[in-house]
């Protein structure tokens, strides 16, 4: 379980203890990573191993796949968001949104499903957004790496080779979830509705019920089924005015420019 110590990671963390299944945490964290796994330790009979790796590098992939033989749920969940426009980035911090969100998944699934398939079981959970349906947030390289991670999870998961080893991937599509994330990379969240937020232990009870039954895809929330389906088909004209412009002045929602149109 990557980005174990906060919001949907935690989530899963905790569910997974509670049913009973022994864990190995990966933040970049030490101290909060034992903080968790002493916590866990207390309220469920589990083992609870840590390990403090950056994902966003090669050398922190590297240290995580080493312990990824005989895992038989792998929950892809460590990523980011761009703290401003892509304009207003530096390479190099964009860079690292790209290696978090999609390299670590390619790099950690890839060594976990060989062992998956010859043991003819295995489960991997990718942690993408709804936003990978379309451009659900404009001038920034998020929604384009949680479409890689909803592609890719479809590209391998759908394929003969896993699907008849009994092994089972599944992208995960939350919306707006209340977690650390946007306070920890400054971005203001304030002038969002209350309706449009999740609770991070719903989102991970709708992901456990779908992957139990076999999907490869889930998106939690009716609201949120319904944003999906928005943005795969309706007309990219329309989806603009509700779309989250990361170099808009306040980043309202919607734009104020958008919403005079």
């Amino acid at each position: 379980m990557t980005g174990a110590t906060s919001g949907i990671g935690r989530a899963f963390a905790e569910r997974l203890a509670r049913d009973g299944h022994d864990l190995i945490l990966v933040a970049r964290t030490h101290e909060a990573l034992e903080a968790l796994a002493t916590a866990l330790r207390r309220q469920a009979d589990v083992s609870v191993r840590t390990l403090a790796a950056d994902l966003s590098t090669l050398d922190g992939c590297r240290r995580v796949e080493e312990h990824l033989g005989a895992v038989d749920l792998l929950v892809n969940n460590a990523g980011t968001v761009p703290s401003g426009a892509f304009l207003r980035n530096g390479v190099e911090a964009e860079e690292q949104v790209l290696d978090l969100n999609t390299r670590a998944v390619l790099r950690l699934t890839h060594a976990v499903l060989p062992g998956m398939i010859e043991r003819r079981s295995g489960r991997v959970v990718n942690v993408a957004s709804f936003s990978a349906l379309g451009p659900g947030g404009l001038a920034t390289t998020y929604p384009a790496s949680k479409s890689w991670v909803l592609a890719f999870t479809e590209a391998i998961g759908r394929s003969d080779q896993v699907r008849r080893s009994g092994v089972r991937m599944m992208a995960l599509l939350p919306g707006f979830t209340r977690t650390g994330l946007f306070r920890r990379t400054g971005i203001e969240t304030s002038p969002m509705p209350r309706w449009i937020w999740l609770e991070a232990d719903r989102v991970v009870a709708d992901a456990l019920r779908d992957l139990a039954k076999g999907r490869v895809v889930c998106v939690p929330s009716l609201r949120y089924k319904l944003a999906g389906w928005g943005l795969r088909h309706l007309p990219r004209p329309m989806l603009k005015p509700l779309s989250w412009d990361f170099s808009a002045p306040g980043r309202r929602w919607p734009p104020a420019d958008d919403r005079r149109k």
